[in-house]
């Protein structure tokens, strides 16, 4: 049988699956909170346009004589301690957070898709390996494993703060992805492509994976939202980004102390924490409606 003819046989079986997610994205579940993340990453990566919208727009510029001072016009969020603009701060700040969110996810997802992947396809000796190494790995909890690496390397980049986060967090998606593959691997038409013939690695890139891939991209979708907590939460103990870095973690630590002398400090960091953060959460529970079985 031609190749054109397998792919008439089992892509529309395949199109079926992901009739789902496409609905999703068209409800406003999906748009509003798609809508707030595409502005959020737009600040990340351009924080240069955003930050000039209001006064000078570097965060780098302090005024000692204005520390801790209340919002102006030109300065919406006030100064910080050291008299540098807040606002500056908070939007070059998105960077730093949303950068180490977003690697951390790629780089947790992309081990788990190869991990969960092997394991689900060959089964036999090979599973169980590296459901044990997977199982290894899940005995650690996520923050404290974070802490004691964290405190264990020199400097404390984005990269190496994301690297560190992946190590604890692909296990969760490697097993997701494992269950994911092995409910699709006996499906009829992954047989029938078996039957004519295809190999192995285009079965699974072809159609084994796009069929079993949405699960792990609601996971992600959470995992983002949860990095940026956990990484705030590291840089606010002092463990995460360091100084010169500059994002909302750091901000939070520098304006716990003054929050009752100035609030604006603590406030501006923290709503655009919290929006960013809800924004993922409503994103992925939209997701998942969409592609739980038992909603539709």
């Amino acid at each position: 049988m031609t190749t054109s003819a397998i792919g008439a046989t089992v892509e529309p079986v395949v199109a079926a699956r992901r009739r789902p997610l496409v609905a999703a994205v068209r409800t406003p579940g999906f748009w509003v909170p798609a809508a707030v993340l595409a502005i959020v990453l737009l600040i990340a990566a351009f924080p240069q346009l955003f930050a000039g919208l209001f006064g000078h727009g570097d965060p780098r510029v302090c005024q000692l004589g204005r520390s801790g001072a209340s919002p102006t016009a030109g300065h919406p969020f006030g100064f910080d301690l050291q008299g540098c603009d807040v606002y500056a701060n908070v939007v070059y700040g998105t960077r730093s957070s949303i950068a180490v969110a977003v690697l951390t996810t790629v780089l947790a997802g992309m081990v788990a898709v190869v991990v969960g992947t092997v394991a689900g396809m060959v089964g036999g000796w090979v599973d169980a390996v590296l459901a044990r190494l997977t199982d290894v790995f899940l005995g650690f909890p996520f923050l404290l494993g974070a802490v004691v690496v964290l405190n264990s390397v020199g400097e404390r980049s984005v990269l190496t703060v994301s690297l560190v986060l992946a190590l604890f967090g692909w296990p969760t998606m490697a097993r997701l992805v494992r269950s994911s593959v092995r409910g699709v691997r006996n499906a009829e038409f992954v047989l029938a492509a078996r039957t004519m013939g295809l190999s192995t690695w285009r079965i699974t890139t072809r159609y084994v994976l796009p069929s079993s891939i949405s699960p792990l991209l609601v996971l992600a979708t959470i995992t983002i939202g949860g990095v940026v907590v956990s990484e705030s939460t590291l840089t606010y103990l002092g463990i995460g980004l360091e100084s010169p870095a500059i994002s909302w973690g750091l901000q939070l630590s520098a304006a716990t102390s003054q929050f009752l002398r100035a609030p604006h400090m603590l406030i501006a960091p923290a709503t655009f924490l919290a929006v960013t953060v809800l924004a993922v959460i409503a994103l992925g529970d939209t997701l998942r409606a969409a592609l739980d079985p038992r909603r539709r």
